[in-house]
């Protein structure tokens, strides 16, 4: 074996695999010398070399090295190894890394560890909710070195209070390390002593943020408590400057040339960035469409320091009033974006779809285009819906094209339908701000014809993409979602069966199933609540190189090629297409792609997170001045602890504790989504209506309290029969979204 590993390296440092395989096969934890010397590593420099990869190997959890200085396998020692989640009430979890079930971690184990760190725990036994119970054996990585939170002074000793209630212990400052902080200012402290079963975390404060109730102190929070990069390195802002201000006249050669053709931008009307662009026309029986992206790839190029940037960030971050953009301004806003009337280079893909939707070919070509408008939502909705004869003339040049796009997008979506599509249309808000970026009012979002046909265009494109790149074999980021699991399909059926439904497919059911089950329900009072427990039995949307296919759009190859603006895994698309088109060989492995595509899905779960964060704040903040008030509301979760609610016409939601609901032991029922009372059979049901009084907003929680109204709820007895039960209108709480395309 020895002689193995010294052909391999100039100095013979045994390989991982070999130190296993030792360990293995001697069945018994080994000293560090007979691990030396069994391996044939002898001089003082292989010593130290073949040290710091057995340190290496504990970060990792792959050995263990006990307090006699003996390493032995983590496996053979019963060892779990994962991450730590934890949680206010200060416990937490261990998520393994090998997918297994969570560890319950009690307060006593969290104290020397903090959310997000990554240990090795062994199994002490189960508690009396048949939880498996961890005890931490070694810390193996630190998961966060700095911590946002309200700093409190004190004479001998200050505290950082930390914003992410998953970190349960304060921070120390001692005395010198408080770097000007005041009382009660948000700061950013750098962990310098990790906490120990003994002692808490100390640290030293970094960053001065500012007052608490700042505005956009929210946003400043949410930044750091989630990692978002938001500096640019000096390195990425010099590449960025060194481009020109606008595309040169040589960089058409080699191009197909569209800029004849009245392709042209359908956004929002904040939009700052237009990364799409569109065209179609008749051709015979058949519609020719062109979907212009973006040739972000042409700028930014594999290891670059922008490349390098723009992977750090995975994506853009949309914050209320304030985005973090993936690329710098200079390309984001300005060379990439497809602005009106000037020339920018774009990745095409042209189809022709038939007159039953089918996209009978299609292919992919470098073009160089100028943008004919900058068209709105509102806008193409009014030339196309409403007919609105001033717009129509104002844009009358462009008419047929949009005509063309209008009469595609209803073949598309009646093909979507056929294909059994899953369609939740579920209601989405808007957040009007006013001067001090806070919140004036929320009002629901309409979403339009104008819209779906952007929707439907992009995902013609972004399925032909994917297409193309299985075709050739070339490694990409997938756009994959899994259906429900099993255990989540079984309480869907236990709902369904309670209101005298039935979804389809038995154990393996399709989105065709859910499509039709959505159908039939769409005209009954409770069909939103159907429609919120549907979506929530289906797992979330990721990237990944392994394609299983994409349940809900009911595609079996899928991938996103219309943003990379704003998503870095679209770049990685744009390059396959390029290595295509060129005839070269892909520049990365599958075993990059996959690592890659799970650090895409990281980074925008962390931007959904953030996001998230950010508006329960502010929904917290305008309902401050609002306590004491009633408002009609819609149950819009139901857990153990209590029951959410969304009032009406408000949009906020907010928790009526378990304790606030009556004089009765309430039991929670998962997969009926109910609370129901065990004296008076008194219940509290997803999509029940309810009139709550707004009694208390924690801005630090970022958390609002109500109780139910007297006589404002309905109880519910037992019924022989289930299937009669009386149904009443159900709503989902939102999640906000940004631009959706496909």
């Amino acid at each position: 074996m020895a002689e193995r590993e010294a052909s391999k390296y100039e100095f013979p440092v045994p390989s991982r695999e070999a130190v296993l395989q030792l360990l293995s096969e001697r069945g018994e934890p080994l000293k560090f010398d007979v691990i030396a010397q069994a391996l044939g590593v002898e001089s003082e420099r292989d010593r130290e070399a073949f040290e710091r990869r057995l340190r290496a190997m504990e970060r990792d959890g792959q050995l263990l090295k006990n307090r006699r200085g003996v390493y032995g396998l983590a496996e053979k020692m019963d060892l779990v190894r994962g991450r730590v989640i934890g949680h206010a009430d200060g416990f937490g979890f261990l998520v393994p890394d090998d997918g297994g079930k969570d560890l319950f971690l009690p307060a006593r184990e969290m104290r020397r560890v903090l959310h997000g760190d990554r240990v090795l725990a062994r199994v002490t036994g189960m508690d009396a909710r048949e939880r498996r119970v961890g005890a931490i054996v070694e810390v193996l990585e630190q998961g966060s070195r700095s911590v946002v939170g309200r700093y409190t002074a004190s004479e001998r000793i200050g505290f950082v209070v930390p914003s992410d209630k998953r970190i349960a212990q304060e921070i120390a400052i001692p005395a010198g390390s408080e770097t000007g902080a005041k009382d009660g200012q948000i700061v950013v402290a750098e962990i310098v002593q990790p906490p120990t079963v003994r002692s808490g975390p100390v640290g030293r404060v970094v960053e001065v943020l500012g007052d608490h109730m700042a505005p956009g102190m929210e946003i400043e929070i949410a930044i750091r408590a989630h990692d978002i990069p938001h500096r640019w390195p000096a390195e990425v802002l010099d590449e960025a400057g060194r481009f020109p201000g606008q595309v040169p006249a040589e960089a058409a050669a080699g191009r197909e040339d569209l800029r004849q053709v009245p392709l042209v931008t359908i956004d929002g009307e904040d939009a700052r960035d237009f990364d799409d662009a569109v065209y179609c026309e008749r051709q015979g029986k058949n519609w020719r469409l062109i979907v212009a992206i973006a040739d972000v790839a042409n700028y930014v190029k594999p290891g670059a320091a922008l490349d390098r940037e723009a992977f750090v960030r995975g994506n853009s971050v949309y914050f209320p009033q304030q985005v973090i953009p993936m690329l710098p301004e200079v390309l984001s806003n300005v060379l990439c974006s497809l602005n009106p009337q000037v020339d920018r280079l774009c990745m095409a893909c042209e189809m022709t779809i038939s007159p039953k939707g089918e996209i009978q070919k299609y292919r992919f070509f470098e073009a160089i285009m100028r943008s004919a408008a900058r068209l709105t939502y509102t806008k193409v909705a009014a030339m196309l819906i409403e007919r609105n004869a001033p717009l129509r003339g104002e844009y009358d040049a462009l008419v047929p094209a949009l005509e063309n796009l209008y009469a595609l997008y209803k073949v598309l979506h009646a093909a979507r339908l056929h294909r059994g599509a899953v369609d939740f249309e579920l209601p989405e808000t808007k957040i009007i701000y006013d001067e001090q970026r806070k919140i004036k009012r929320i009002v629901p979002l309409e979403r339009n014809d104008a819209h779906r046909l952007i929707e439907e265009c992009m995902l013609a494109a972004n399925v032909s993409a994917a297409e193309l790149l299985r075709k050739h074999k070339v490694p990409i980021p997938y756009r994959i979602h899994e259906g429900p699991t099993a255990e989540k399909l079984l309480e869907l059926r236990q709902f369904l069966f309670e209101l005298g439904l039935s979804l389809g497919g038995g154990d393996s059911p399709q989105a065709p199933h859910y499509a039709k089950l959505l159908a039939a329900v769409g005209k009954r009072p409770d069909a939103r609540l159907i429609q919120t427990v549907l979506l929530r039995s289906l797992s979330q949307a990721i990237y990944s190189p392994d394609n299983i296919g994409h349940f809900a759009l009911g595609y079996e190859h899928y991938t996103h090629f219309t943003s990379p603006i704003r998503r870095y895994p679209d770049l990685l698309v744009h390059r396959a297409i390029k290595s295509i088109l060129h005839r070269r060989s892909p520049a990365i492995s599958l075993e990059q792609m996959r690592e890659q595509s799970q650090h895409c899905s990281f980074t925008e779960r962390r931007a959904d997170e953030a996001t998230r964060e950010v508006i329960r704040w502010l929904k917290a903040e305008y309902m401050m001045d609002r306590i004491g008030e009633e408002f009609d509301g819609i149950i819009s979760g139901v857990t153990g602890f209590g029951v959410f609610v969304e009032l009406n016409d408000v949009f906020v939601d907010g928790l009526v504790h378990i304790t606030a609901l009556g004089n009765d032991y309430f039991h929670f029922e998962a997969g009926k989504h109910r609370l129901i009372g065990e004296r008076t059979r008194k219940t509290y049901r997803l999509g029940d209506p309810l009139r709550v009084r707004v009694v208390r907003v924690d801005l630090d929680e970022a958390r609002i309290d109500f109780e139910p109204v007297d006589g404002a709820v309905t109880a519910k007895a037992g019924r022989a029969n289930i299937h009669r039960r009386n149904v009443r209108e159900g709503k989902k709480s939102r999640g906000k979204r940004h631009r959706r395309r496909g």
